[in-house]
């Protein structure tokens, strides 16, 4: 990483004043406008600082999000679109109508289009009529879960998404969407500046597994480990409920642990987590059957939670195949353990009471809680404050309590994945009591 790969590109000169009128002084009482010096510190520790200073280097920063004195659009000639792709997630909604209600009210643009169906609603063969984006159209589209341009996945023509753009003269494309849909949202960004249009692509990410690099949380994530919370407590009384009662959680987290990690530190009722980013062995006098029956003889019932990705060094079947946004389909982790669990007890000469449950759809199409719509507002606001100031070819973020604005190439080159020797990966397994390694 260097510090010029974290610049985000401005398609033009900044010569339109805000509307906003807000301050460039400290201490008047009235926020201020954000300047090129507000950046923040990737890594804020004193070690690093130090390190920095003795090798002469600049400090990895992120732009700070936020309003700009000077716009590079002038709104009574801007026109918006907004996209949601991939899977469900809380929040949508909220994101949807607080990067209307932005638009119209503090920049005063009156033309947004909702596009239908994630990027299939550019393609004219498609025939999904765009929706114009109203506050009266979004004012309670905040209650419900879902999204109300619907979603898709897949990948369609660069080049049909941006004659689609120039058709509808378009200036601003906020995508929702996660690391798919960013990456999407960068080609698009390449085949605008390759044509030499004036049209800036922002990003709000969206990925219920919280797993976009730079980004220390996504919208959704805290209302999927919250709902997940619940789940796991029903599970525990499930568990309780039966002798040698085991409840099997499978949970959201194709690549990244994070939703897995947090329901369990949020519940304190879960045995053993098993994630992508650690690998495990099943049998052996180390492994988790034998950790497992361990907690049975001990306590007589077990909860285990189980993310989506995990295991799948296990499957027989290690063919790589994709689904319609490009990601890994991973083999049924959940499915296997609930077959082989049972099984391997059999050979201990032992009965379990399994129950199974995988809340993954009720979970994704849930309303968000009050904390994740609050931070869907913050995020859209600050696409908006962005994009309307020219900047372009980037996702608005998060970082030490800070609101950041990055360029999409850096947060999808590599998926952000729990670090297993990390504080949060230390408090499952305080919490859990599982070994710190389950291999032979």
């Amino acid at each position: 990483m260097k510090s010029e790969d974290f610049i985000v590109k401005t398609i033009g000169k900044q010569t339109i004043s805000s509307p906003l009128k807000l301050s460039k002084v400290i201490g008047d009482g009235v926020y201020d406008y954000i300047t090129p010096d507000d950046r923040i510190l990737f890594d804020t520790s004193l070690k690093n600082y130090r390190r920095c200073v003795e090798n002469g280097e600049t400090p990895i920063s992120f732009e700070k999000a936020g309003p700009h004195e000077r716009l590079y659009f002038d709104a009574s000639k801007t026109r918006a679109a907004i996209v949601t792709c991939g899977g469900l997630c809380p929040g949508l909604n909220n994101v949807i109508r607080s990067l209307t209600l932005q638009l119209w009210y503090r920049y005063n643009v009156r033309h947004i289009y909702g596009i239908q169906y994630g990027y299939s609603g550019f393609v004219p063969e498609s025939n999904y009529p765009y929706i114009e984006l109203t506050p009266d159209y979004v004012t309670n589209i905040h209650l419900f879960g879902g999204t109300v341009l619907g979603s898709s996945r897949g990948s369609q023509e660069v080049e049909d998404i941006v004659d689609s753009l120039e058709r509808m003269n378009v200036n601003l494309l906020f995508t929702i969407g996660g690391d798919g849909t960013l990456r999407g949202a960068h080609a698009i960004h390449e085949e605008i500046e390759r044509r030499g249009l004036k049209i800036a692509v922002g990003g709000v990410p969206k990925t219920i597994d919280n797993d976009i690099s730079f980004i220390e949380r996504s919208f959704g994530f805290e209302t999927a480990f919250s709902i997940a919370n619940s789940v796991i407590r029903d599970a525990h009384n499930e568990a309780r409920g039966a002798p040698n009662g085991v409840a099997l959680v499978k949970l959201m987290g194709r690549d990244s642990g994070f939703i897995a990690a947090n329901a369990a530190l949020s519940m304190q009722e879960v045995n053993f987590v098993l994630i992508p980013e650690i690998e495990f062995d099943l049998r052996g006098e180390n492994g988790f059957y034998a950790a497992l029956k361990k907690r049975l003889d001990e306590s007589g019932h077990a909860v285990v939670v189980v993310a989506e990705g995990a295991g799948q060094f296990l499957f027989e079947d290690q063919e790589v195949r994709r689904d319609a946004s490009g990601n890994i389909k991973h083999n049924d982790i959940g499915m296997f353990l609930k077959k082989h669990i049972p099984e391997a007890f059999k050979e201990f000469g032992m009965d379990v009471t399994l129950k199974y449950i995988d809340p993954s759809y009720i979970i994704r199409s849930a309303a968000a809680n009050a904390n994740d719509s609050k931070f869907c507002n913050q995020l859209a606001r600050n696409a908006v404050h962005a994009a309307m100031a020219g900047k372009t070819d980037f996702v608005v973020g998060y970082w030490n309590s800070q609101f950041t604005v990055i360029p999409i190439p850096v947060t999808v080159k590599e998926r952000k994945r729990v670090d297993i020797e990390s504080e949060l990966w230390w408090g499952v397994l305080e919490a859990t009591g599982q070994p710190t390694m389950m291999k032979n």
